[in-house]
């Protein structure tokens, strides 16, 4: 199988897409929509079968971009992965930490490490690109000693670069959840053999005091373990939210099936995301 993830080899999301799939064909996407876009296809030679995006992280909160893309594309959730992020501070061979005077990575990886950068390197400016390989490829070709990118080691090892500094992550718990997306009209096979948890989409039919507690209250009267809450706006129209959640059970089983049922009743949108199950308890490595 095809598997689609946004960024470049040695990325973060390709270690997530053969944790995943260990035989599968990892294909480099240059941002998250073209991964989307890939993955509902219904061109063949654009396609792809499955896909492995980030939805949050430990330390530097939920990728919310991606949320918005899950309702948007007709897509199931199948499975996560949860992967031990830890980041290197990479160079040509030559450089040295006192000569630097940029690094560049994605806005998360500049997250995570922020601390240590201001403790180590706080006059060195930092810049912004689309994912962690690309700036380790981007050092890498442009073979500037002042000029470190954070990235995985296996960026490292791919494009030639030093580990100037590893395990610069500002906390031993940094994780990333990734989701493992087939289109939804696909006939796929879960990834993973945890207990079963569902994500789910609703929009609150009014907003008015005591709307979204009612709401949640579907799954408590059932007693439904809620695991996450996230809300997003609705575009153009201020102080209206939608509301992603995580919950265990499935969907189309018992009271879950029965919760959703209720939630309608309540609600202007219902949609489940996904039943799939739930990755292993994180582990330190």
């Amino acid at each position: 199988m095809d598997i689609a993830f946004q960024g470049e080899f040695g990325a973060y999301s390709e270690e997530a897409v053969q944790a995943a799939f260990p035989d599968a064909t990892p294909r480099p996407l240059p941002t998250f929509e073209t991964v989307f876009d890939a993955l509902t296809s219904t061109l063949t030679s654009g396609g792809v079968d499955r896909a492995v995006v980030p939805i949050e992280n430990t330390v530097f909160g939920s990728v919310r971009v991606n949320y918005d893309r899950l309702r948007a594309h007709p897509v199931s959730i199948i499975g996560e992965v949860n992967r031990r992020i830890h980041h290197h501070l990479l160079a040509p061979p030559g450089a040295s930490i006192e000569g630097l005077l940029t690094v560049r990575s994605h806005p998360q990886a500049l997250g995570q490490c922020r601390a240590w950068l201001r403790a180590n390197l706080g006059g060195t400016a930092t810049e912004s690109v689309t994912d962690t390989a690309g700036a380790a490829r981007q050092v890498a070709e442009e073979h500037d000693r002042t000029v470190a990118a954070i990235a995985s080691r296996r960026a490292a090892d791919r494009y030639g670069l030093e580990v100037l500094a590893g395990g610069i992550e500002d906390d031993a718990a940094n994780y990333t959840r990734f989701l493992v997306l087939a289109p939804r009209d696909a006939d796929a096979e879960r990834v993973g053999d945890g207990p079963l948890k569902t994500s789910i989409v609703f929009a609150l039919r009014d907003n008015v005091p005591g709307a979204l507690f009612k709401s949640l209250a579907v799954f408590a009267l059932r007693d439904l373990d809620l695991l996450k809450i996230e809300s997003r706006p609705f575009v153009g129209q201020p102080g209206r939210y939608r509301f992603y959640l995580d919950v265990r059970g499935d969907a189309s089983q018992g009271p879950l099936r029965r919760a959703l049922q209720h939630l309608r009743e309540i609600s202007t949108e219902v949609r489940s995301l996904g039943t799939y199950p739930a990755a292993p308890p994180r582990r330190e490595a």
